[in-house]
């Protein structure tokens, strides 16, 4: 078992001791997409250069520090609120596809803008489903 199953293993028994319902699959799915995205827009920040990318380099930095937020509050079961959860998820959505559409007009000049955007849209996705599987905020 790597290390990542260990901790969704903790987390599950965490969660059903607090009365939550989650789909820690779906979780560790997302915390791992949020991880990648994470990765992927430090490096396009980084790696980018030259005219007109100041708004990239700025949206990719913005998008690292979301999906780290988001990855470190999914890694607190005792703190979910499932109001802030979902408001979270959505705003982490909101900026991964803004960066992913920065990062895609680059895409044609820079391999790192077009791996950031496909790995922005695929953290999107996971944090859909992961998002679908919750129960509603009360």
């Amino acid at each position: 078992m790597n290390m990542t199953d260990q901790m969704m293993s903790m987390m599950s028994s965490d969660s059903m001791t607090m009365g939550m319902a989650m789909d820690m699959k779906l979780m560790q799915e997302c915390i791992e997409a949020c991880s990648a995205a994470e990765q992927a827009s430090l490096m396009c920040a980084d790696a980018g250069s030259g005219d007109n990318m100041g708004k990239m380099m700025s949206m990719c930095a913005n998008t690292a520090d979301m999906t780290n937020a988001m990855m470190r509050m999914m890694m607190r079961p005792m703190g979910y609120d499932m109001a802030s959860m979902m408001g979270m998820l959505e705003a982490t959505m909101m900026m991964c596809r803004a960066c992913a559409t920065e990062c895609m007009m680059h895409a044609d000049m820079s391999d790192h803008c077009r791996m950031c955007a496909e790995v922005c849209t695929n953290a999107v996705a996971a944090c859909e489903a992961f998002k679908a599987s919750m129960p509603v905020a009360g």
